[in-house]
């Protein structure tokens, strides 16, 4: 895991879009308009709040104490969703148990999935939200009908077939998709394909706000920035005083800033002096993130916020493993949903992102890509070598011979 570049400061960990309203001094209060999440869907997010918070933990504990992290809990949700599709068994519980998708039917998470493809996009006229999903398989690899067919009425994706042989243009062609799906942000996602790599699943979420209330740029002032390390360096600080949904909760402040007609938000997470961003994110799950909600309330306080811009990669087979899905990283995964023609499992699963805050607002975009590849043979035990041979009863345990076979032979002497 690696951070590409940076600047700026640990609340981008504490980046997240949801459903909020805030005001500043003397403007306008209108209806919010924004999506209308079913029953089901408020139930998916519900559950899949504390993946949400897991992932970012996880993640949290691989990266050096002192870098940047920012992660789309969405993009990878999804990308696992399309993964999801063609897992059975072990490797489907497993997946579902780390995706918090306990006691929910993969018809319903592909309706909620579905539901999401066209609704993000959709919920406020305002901000640009931008949601795409790709397949690339190897020519001449069997993918099961059924699959395509579930995730391209799923999840729109796009599916291509390509000459893995020829490796360099399929490379460009898919690096290509993350760029034109995340306005040329995100341009480097695969660096190359392997003769075992058989299928590469893409999730592309890009996001562009500007701040309902946009910060004033001659309010911005160089502040000192206390780093992780003790020591201190200069940033531009967006500064704002007025009514905003805020929350003091024991070991933390909280803010949320509302970009477009409202329906999209930025919520700012600062920890307390004694505290640490580390023990925050240690401490947030989905309960605590709605008790926070409920405490926000809208009233007169100044904020600042520094300017930042991040590109962040992150590798995520631990992470995800950690999280309850080993299995669908080894020999022994069941992908049967995507091919009953060979054996396949995750090669890797990775997430690269962008933000940029500013006083006018916010861009952000992520790329998960998954790779799959076809399993190694089965181990072998070829007796080309000594060998020794037991026969037994199975229900005394008896052992009626033993043997060593030193030089096989195959008449009597």
């Amino acid at each position: 895991m690696r951070r590409v570049a940076f600047f700026s400061s640990t609340l981008a960990a504490a980046f997240f879009l949801t459903t909020a309203s805030c005001q500043t001094e003397n403007a306008p209060n209108p209806a919010q308009p924004g999506l209308k999440a079913t029953p089901q869907a408020r139930l998916f997010a519900q559950k899949t709040n504390d993946f949400s918070f897991d992932f970012l933990k996880r993640v949290n504990e691989q990266e050096k104490k002192d870098e940047n992290i920012f992660v789309s809990p969405l993009s990878l949700h999804m990308a696992l969703g399309m993964l999801l599709n063609g897992a059975a068994g072990q490797t489907g519980d497993e997946m579902k148990k780390a995706m918090h998708l306990d006691g929910v039917s993969l018809a319903d998470a592909n309706q909620t999935y579905e539901f999401l493809m066209q609704g993000l996009p959709t919920a406020d006229p305002k901000v640009t939200t931008k949601l795409a999903n790709s397949i690339w398989y190897r020519n001449g690899f069997s993918v099961e009908p059924s699959y395509f067919d579930a995730t391209k009425k799923t999840f729109n994706a796009q599916i291509s077939g390509e000459d893995f042989s020829n490796a360099a243009p399929v490379i460009n062609k898919i690096n290509q998709w993350a760029s034109d799906n995340t306005n040329g942000r995100i341009k480097n996602v695969i660096q190359e394909i392997r003769n075992d790599h058989v299928l590469f699943l893409l999730n592309a979420l890009y996001f562009k706000g500007d701040w309902k209330y946009p910060f004033d740029p001659q309010k911005t002032v160089d502040a000192p920035f206390k780093l992780a390390s003790g020591s201190s360096k200069h940033v531009r600080l967006m500064t704002m005083t007025g009514g905003i949904r805020h929350a003091f909760r024991p070991t933390y402040g909280a803010f949320q800033l509302p970009y477009g007609n409202g329906t999209y938000s930025m919520t700012v997470l600062l920890p307390n002096e004694n505290s640490s961003a580390d023990a925050l994110i240690n401490n947030l799950n989905a309960t605590e993130w709605a008790e926070l909600q409920q405490s926000m309330k809208e009233t007169k306080v100044a904020i600042g916020l520094p300017k930042f811009t991040l590109e962040y990669e992150a590798h995520l087979n631990d992470a995800l493993s950690q999280m309850g899905m080993p299995t669908a990283f080894t020999d022994g995964a069941n992908f049967t949903g995507i091919s009953t023609k060979q054996g396949l499992k995750v090669s890797y699963v990775k997430q690269n992102t962008f933000v940029a805050v500013d006083e006018k607002g916010t861009e952000a975009a992520a790329v998960t890509s998954i790779g799959v590849e076809v399993t190694s043979m089965p181990p072998s035990l070829i007796c080309d070598r000594p060998f020794v041979v037991l026969i037994t009863e199975k229900e005394t345990g008896s052992v009626l011979f033993m043997g060593k076979i030193m030089n096989p032979q195959t008449t009597v002497q």
